[in-house]
């Protein structure tokens, strides 16, 4: 093949188009690259002239892309992440750092027992856990990839299904001997219960033929991380994803007294921008990720 008659962009235009796509913004990507409005706008017109066609939608309020500049966004961000990916390996330094924002119960349950696992197996990539309420922008470039709570359906964005959203009661011993015997779902109804007011439980008691008790309790922890925390001190029953609670349960800390399993509509997603899925760092954790979950996401 005759390279020559496949000629590159000016990547000068390229790395501009690139900011101002995932930003959705001329101005946003004047301030990411440290030039004037106009420049980028300048850059964007010279790559539009050489494609012949327009990438951007002039909006009132920022851009968007046309399906042309959407093509390419995918390709010039793989591309991008490539380059930086060479040239941090060929300068000796470590790879493109990889910013994982997450949700705290996924962080204290799954990740961070073995995020060291990734770490090992990719000395190279640096990585850093966000763990914050607030959504990050991933579109925006806040984080790299991000463990959001959710139906998958968000534009923009690769969503991989990783834990459905499921919950069961889970207890002390020492709660269950003092309240027990604990064999039937009734005999919960005489067992303090962590969040008491949260509608799983209603759910959960409806599932198991009883009828939910009736709770004036509307306080909430907020967290699973919160609730088995109070579970573990023995304040109460909580409701728990058992994927969450593999370890907890096999060590003891905690029972699981029934099988019943009800499952919520939303679950637990790995999501990325769809323009950057394929680059090293968050194509490595993509990988790494699902294969640690595949169990956990059966169950």
């Amino acid at each position: 093949m005759d390279k020559s008659k496949n000629p590159l962009p000016p990547l000068p235009a390229v790395r501009v188009f690139e900011a101002a796509a995932r930003l959705g913004s001329f101005s946003r990507a004047a301030e990411e690259l440290a030039m004037t409005q106009a420049a980028v706008s300048y850059q964007i017109r010279q790559l539009e002239d050489r494609a012949g066609q327009p990438l951007f939608l002039r909006q009132p309020r920022g851009v968007a892309l046309t399906a042309a500049g959407r093509r390419l966004h995918q390709h010039a961000a793989q591309a991008l992440d490539l380059l930086r990916q060479g040239w941090a390996e060929l300068r000796g330094a470590g790879g493109e750092e990889l910013v994982i924002s997450t949700i705290t119960s996924f962080a204290a349950f799954i990740l961070g027992p073995r995020l060291g696992l990734f770490q090992v197996a990719h000395p190279g990539i640096t990585t850093r856990v966000d763990v914050n309420p607030r959504v990050a922008d991933l579109l925006a470039g806040e984080a790299s990839v991000a463990i959001r709570v959710g139906r998958g359906n968000w534009p923009g964005l690769t969503a991989d299904l990783l834990i459905r959203a499921s919950y069961t009661p889970l207890l002390t011993p020492a709660l269950m001997e003092k309240f027990g015997p604990v064999t039937e779902p009734a005999d919960l109804l005489r067992v303090p219960l962590v969040d008491a007011g949260d509608p799983a439980w209603a759910m959960w008691f409806r599932a198991a033929g009883v009828e939910p008790p009736k709770q004036a309790e509307q306080h909430s922890l907020g967290t699973q991380m919160m609730e088995v925390q109070a579970a573990l001190a023995g304040h109460g029953a909580c409701l728990m994803t058992p994927a969450y609670a593999r370890d907890l349960i096999s060590s003891g800390a905690l029972v699981q007294p029934f099988d019943l399993v009800t499952e919520d509509d939303i679950s637990v997603w790995l999501v990325c921008p769809e323009a950057r899925r394929d680059a090293p760092a968050i194509a490595a954790f993509r990988n790494w990720l699902l294969e640690e979950v595949k169990d956990l996401a059966a169950q």
